[in-house]
């Protein structure tokens, strides 16, 4: 039975499209906002890298930015992109921690800057603050492991088809066919996120296009059998907002 768009676009504006206005009221995105400096960064600048110090928070105000982990021999593989309103970076109040991933601007940029030691202030005095906080991160730690768990556990076709449908949820438009992503993909960039080869993503998305669970034009993915891809990956059913890229 093919699955139509509606059966995941109302949810699709939960986080996907509001960023961080998914997780904090108004008032305490104020005063996240208000412990910000602005940075303007340049396309294919890096943010930092892999190991450095946790010392700050990062609030996309405009462009994006994708978090990168290399592995042992070489590759990278993207595991988050960025968008405007989204916040990121692998902070932990009230102790030292370092960065998980590599942070690339990958359109120019304008980026809020929080220092750890600012927001460990406002925490401390804004209780209501602090609860909201620790459900961001909580949300933030589940999406890079069912990332981990797609890449690890059902193979190259399992983690192709969970990012389809992570693209669907981030970036999917209702149609009468299904649900359009409205954001141009290349294979290659594909093949970073699920840490496979350009020759293999083509060959996954060839087989998904036989099976009648995709159609793709000019570079742009419709997804017309959601339940065929959620099979193949044994989709868990996640809430939509830690269900996206």
């Amino acid at each position: 039975m093919k699955t139509t768009a509606s059966a995941i676009a109302p949810d699709r504006q939960t986080a996907a499209a509001q960023g961080i206005s998914a997780y904090f009221t108004p008032d305490n995105i104020e005063k996240l906002t208000s412990l910000m400096y602005v940075h303007k960064v340049k396309a294919a600048s890096y943010l930092f890298w892999d190991g450095d110090p946790a010392e700050y928070l990062y609030y996309v105000k405009s462009g994006r930015v994708k978090l990168t982990k290399m592995t042992d021999n070489g590759s990278k593989i993207t595991l988050y992109l960025h968008h405007a309103g989204d916040m990121f970076g692998q902070i932990d109040p009230f102790q030292q921690s370092v960065q998980s991933f590599n942070a690339e601007v990958i359109e120019d940029a304008e980026i809020g800057i929080i220092q750890q030691k600012d927001l460990e202030t406002m925490l401390w005095q804004h209780g209501d603050l602090a609860i909201e906080f620790m459900k961001w991160m909580g949300v933030m730690h589940r999406m890079t492991q069912t990332k981990f768990r797609d890449l690890l556990l059902y193979g190259k076709p399992g983690a192709l088809c969970s990012l389809i449908i992570r693209l669907g949820n981030s970036y999917g438009i209702e149609s009468e066919d299904g649900i359009r992503i409205d954001k141009k993909i290349t294979n290659s960039e594909m093949a970073e996120m699920i840490g496979a080869t350009r020759e293999s993503v083509n060959r996954i998305l060839s087989d998904l296009r036989r099976s009648g669970a995709i159609t793709v034009d000019n570079g742009s993915v419709l997804i017309k059998d959601l339940k065929y891809l959620q099979n193949v990956c044994k989709c868990e059913n996640c809430p939509k907002d830690i269900c996206r890229v």
